[in-house]
């Protein structure tokens, strides 16, 4: 049988190489001066060190590292791209950052929701996405339109990298990231909590638009090219399609997300008045 499609995209996913690929321990670099910023403002216990151009003139960067005691050593011209990458703009900043207490343990986070499930609440899961600008991009998403979660497999999947944190926007600092084991394990918890789970793919039995979004909700993201897993879409209580025009054939993994996250939040208006994450 041929696998479902992704409603995320057509394409088959490349492997993005990875700028800050974590090392053992957690370690990884970190570029950009708002992405660190961000990381002063809401976790500075993350940040180990800071690299910084002798000629970056940015006053509330450099009050904010005196403020949090971050040891600073100078960023020579033309220093960096070891770190980060050849193709990379770091901006003058790179961090070294320890990423392990911004993950989330799953029974933590459990611990975390209410009793009684509420219908405002809305996670989203990635199942196997790979690339790192998607992972991003849909934290950044996630973000945006109120969503109480990022939950983030263990294995198959983009972890945390410099990357991901660039493409959030700094929004991995400010929004919960769950770590996860195995998606369908998760997904059976998840529903014994109440949750109803919503598997993104083109062949999906309900559009969006349609769907009352009236339980907690948790949404699937799969693989770039593969989609959601068979064995997953068989545990989603609801398969969801994006109806598009008929030249395109479909969205990429963060698009999507985005399109419904942003069509559960219209359904749930609370979400986006909630006090800042």
């Amino acid at each position: 049988m041929r696998p479902k499609q992704h409603i995320h995209t057509k394409h088959i996913a490349r492997r993005t190489a990875e700028r800050g690929k974590p090392s053992s321990g957690g370690k990884i670099y970190m570029y950009g001066k708002h992405a660190l910023v961000e990381a002063l403002r809401h976790t500075p216990k993350v940040i180990r060190k800071v690299f910084l151009a002798p000629d970056l003139k940015d006053a509330e960067l450099r009050v904010l590292l005196t403020k949090h005691s971050i040891p600073i050593a100078e960023l020579a011209a033309g220093k960096g791209k070891e770190m980060v990458g050849k193709d990379t703009v770091h901006q003058g900043v790179i961090a070294v950052i320890d990423s392990t207490p911004l993950l989330l343990s799953f029974d933590d986070f459990l611990a975390t929701l209410p009793a009684s499930g509420s219908a405002k609440i809305a996670l989203a899961i990635l199942a196997e996405v790979q690339d790192p600008h998607n992972v991003g991009a849909i934290i950044r998403s996630a973000a945006a339109f109120g969503l109480s979660a990022v939950l983030i497999p263990e294995h198959n999947q983009a972890p945390i990298t410099g990357a991901v944190i660039k493409s959030s926007a700094g929004m991995a600092f400010r929004m919960p990231l769950v770590s996860i084991g195995n998606v369908n394990h998760t997904l059976q918890v998840l529903k014994e909590k109440g949750f109803w789970i919503y598997g993104l793919t083109m062949q999906g039995k309900t559009t969006l638009g349609t769907e009352a979004f009236d339980a907690p909700a948790v949404f699937v993201v799969g693989n770039e090219g593969k989609g959601v897993r068979e064995k997953t879409l068989t545990a989603c209580d609801v398969t969801l399609s994006i109806p598009m025009h008929e030249r395109t054939e479909s969205l990429n993994a963060a698009a999507s997300a985005a399109v419904v996250f942003y069509e559960w939040s219209r359904k749930h208006p609370e979400a986006l008045a909630k006090k800042s994450i």
